[in-house]
């Protein structure tokens, strides 16, 4: 992709292909395979926002079989310092409701069988990351400040459990996750978040709560996905908008 001044990362996930309609897109291909989907291009007063669709263009890949480690090295080839991921999640405690976004603070990896680093070794070397603040505390400020410009109520704050999908979680498997501290469930935040601090680059979630987690909610979760996503989806969209305006 060619170089036009800085550029913003953006990964969109469930439901929200719509975002790049109309937009340029280039095909790339990393070291380390196909990206999801092409590179979407939008430019903003010289700000250029790279824009990747985590699950493809036509949502065909479960969250286990994304190739991470290919959307990372696209986006950072792209020129990206940074990266907004939007996350669909399950709320857990009550943090956070319904149809809201947040910006959590902290992750639980309990993904498998996932190529998660871009250290594996040999010519690749080894580094062991420190992880200590999963997502960068410059970039997720950032983004509460977007949130309060743009006038929409962000949860700053609580623990995303990465589970490994694509089946849904148990109750008890929630209840699991409470004890060990967790407030949202989702399925794609790792091994993104640790390859993007390999490359150096800030990344953060804007976590968009569609359901109670299972045995938190009175009904069937994937109905509850249906009532809550396009809330969240435009809330998400308008903090994105605020912050690239402000970037730009």
């Amino acid at each position: 992709m060619p170089d036009h001044g800085p550029t913003i990362g953006l990964v969109l996930g469930s439901g929200c292909s719509d975002a790049v309609d109309g937009l340029p897109a280039a095909k790339v291909d990393t070291d380390y395979g196909a990206p999801s989907s092409r590179l979407y291009r939008r430019d903003v007063n010289g700000t250029s926002v790279a824009i990747l669709l985590r699950h493809g263009e036509d949502h065909d890949i479960p969250p286990h079989a994304i190739n991470y480690r290919a959307n990372i090295a696209a986006l950072h080839a792209s020129g990206a310092s940074s990266i907004i991921a939007l996350n669909t999640v399950g709320v857990i405690t009550g943090i956070a409701a319904c149809g809201t976004i947040a910006l959590p603070r902290q992750l639980i990896d309990y993904t498998w069988g996932r190529e998660h680093t871009f250290a594996t070794g040999r010519a690749a070397g080894v580094r062991h990351l420190e992880f200590t603040d999963p997502f960068s505390a410059t970039l997720r400020q950032a983004l509460v400040r977007a949130a309060l410009a743009a006038e929409v109520d962000c949860i700053d704050g609580g623990v995303y459990a990465v589970t490994q999908g694509p089946r849904l979680e148990t109750a008890a498997e929630i209840d699991r996750l409470e004890r060990d501290g967790a407030d949202y469930v989702g399925m794609t935040a790792m091994p993104e978040a640790a390859l993007a601090a390999e490359l150096d680059i800030d990344y953060a979630v804007l976590a968009l709560v569609v359901n109670p987690a299972a045995g938190r909610g009175s009904g069937s979760i994937h109905a509850d996905v249906a009532i809550n996503s396009a809330a969240a989806r435009a809330a998400a969209m308008r903090v994105v908008e605020a912050y690239v305006e402000v970037s730009a």
